[in-house]
């Protein structure tokens, strides 16, 4: 019997905190993973996968076009941004899903709550209540940053680009990276 509530207390549901706490739990260990926001993390949640989604719905505007020149007779569509943006956040809700019944198939508490360390071998939680574990292991990745300019907050980062209402009519990206360039490919 150990003298902690848990042998592993994972911090960030993401990539490497999910598979951390899955492979522990499935070789004996007891563990929980507290996640303040859901379980998949940045990939999953706020990145490749949905931007991914994004990236495909938008080509189809570049296909519908092609095919008009190797002959089909393609009507005119109409584009509605509301409807591939909800059908990118289901598919997100499924994989949050998927990853938290993956968890809790390997006898993985999940405690949908901030975590901070707060000492040797303890975690306290927002709701304030406090766990022991033998070890802790922080997974929580990274932010977007916004650097201060004048009119940065007027800006968004890739995290909040999934849930907008409308698609904008004009767009400045600030960066020249992979990311930046995939979606200066979908809002194009």
């Amino acid at each position: 019997m150990s003298d902690y509530d848990y042998d592993l207390f994972v911090i960030g549901a993401g990539s490497g905190g999910v598979r951390a706490a899955r492979v522990s739990a499935a070789h004996g260990a007891k563990v929980a993973i507290a996640e303040e926001y859901r379980v998949g993390g940045t990939c999953v949640i706020r990145g490749c996968v949905p931007k991914k989604l994004l990236i495909y719905g938008a080509h189809f505007a570049e296909d519908l076009k092609d095919a008009r020149r190797f002959g089909w007779n393609v009507p005119d569509c109409d584009f509605e941004w509301p409807v591939l943006r909800d059908n990118v956040l289901a598919d997100v809700d499924r994989l949050n899903k998927a990853y938290t019944h993956t968890l809790e198939s390997h006898d993985v508490e999940v405690i949908l709550e901030r975590a901070t360390v707060s000492g040797p071998n303890e975690v306290t939680l927002a709701s304030g209540r406090t766990i022991s574990a033998g070890r802790i292991l922080i997974a929580t990745g990274a932010r977007p940053h916004v650097s201060s300019c004048p009119g940065h907050e007027l800006g968004i980062t890739s995290n909040e680009v999934f849930h907008l209402e409308a698609l904008p009519k004009r767009v400045l990206i600030a960066g020249a990276g992979y990311i930046a360039n995939e979606f200066a490919g979908i809002f194009n």
